[in-house]
């Protein structure tokens, strides 16, 4: 069967929402309408051999997870969700490519669908690097309060005039200020700017508790270990709270103190 005539007969065997089209080595791509959580469409191949169907990702899913780590690696944890998720879903994973062979054409359809279920579940495992990583630095910036002598909180709520009840990450008390602290961190740029956002509601539907206690201060404190943030990032929390820095902790503590007389550079 040509490429042509292959192309047609997936388009007819799959909602509308999947795209095909000739992709490398000779395959058949077919997007899909997921997404990873950056925003990429998901991509699946189809290749004819003989008489028989590969569908494969070519690497992509696993590529993708892989390059949300520092470390390039996945987890014992993650692995063996990999494992469990692949075997649940009739999915071979075979240096880092997720497939599924298939005798007949009819049943390529079904395959393309579960292997985009699979590339799916994969991205999600993306979720066990966000909270470990989120996780290590709160108890870092925890233990840092404790070294320096500054009373604080974890996971304070307080609500919103919208009625919404927000957690802030911490409540730091000295001499000169109370502080509320939203902790921005992530290894993914794209993340970034949704959690950007996030904070950015927080801090205006927590604006009215500004009115009634002067010494409050909004304090936004960016994890810029990971180069993941971008200058509009800080401009759009800088207007409505003040920026600190992970990397620069005695500029953090002189602001908690009440003592920064600058503004944080960026830079």
């Amino acid at each position: 069967m040509n490429p042509a005539t292959l192309c047609s007969s997936i388009r007819q065997a799959l909602p509308p929402l999947f795209e095909c089209s000739p992709g490398p080595e000779e395959a058949i791509r077919v997007r899909t309408p997921f997404m990873y959580p950056d925003g990429d469409y998901i991509d699946i191949f189809v290749l004819q051999r003989d008489n028989t169907y590969t569908i494969t990702d070519f690497g992509e899913a696993l590529g993708w997870l892989r390059m949300q780590s520092a470390r390039r690696r996945l987890s014992v944890k993650q692995q063996r969700l990999l494992e469990d998720l692949c075997l649940t879903l009739g999915v071979e994973l075979f240096r880092g490519q997720l497939s599924i062979r298939c005798d007949r054409l009819g049943q390529v359809g079904d395959a393309v669908l579960r292997l985009a279920q699979a590339a799916v579940r994969v991205a999600d495992l993306w979720f066990t690097f966000r909270t470990r990583l989120v996780e290590s630095v709160e108890d870092e910036v925890g233990d840092w309060f404790g070294e320096r002598g500054i009373p604080f909180e974890r996971s304070v709520k307080h609500s919103g005039r919208s009625g919404r009840t927000w957690t802030i990450d911490f409540q730091t008390f000295t001499d000169a200020r109370t502080s509320l602290i939203f902790l921005l961190c992530t290894g993914s740029r794209a993340a970034a700017r949704r959690l950007t956002e996030h904070v950015v509601a927080g801090w205006y539907d927590l604006s009215h508790l500004k009115v009634v206690q002067p010494h409050l201060a909004f304090v936004s404190l960016f994890d810029d270990t990971e180069d993941v943030w971008r200058e509009e990032d800080f401009r759009l929390l800088e207007e409505i709270s003040e920026i600190a820095r992970w990397s620069r902790p005695d500029e953090f503590e002189k602001l908690l103190r009440g003592e920064q007389d600058q503004p944080l550079v960026r830079g």
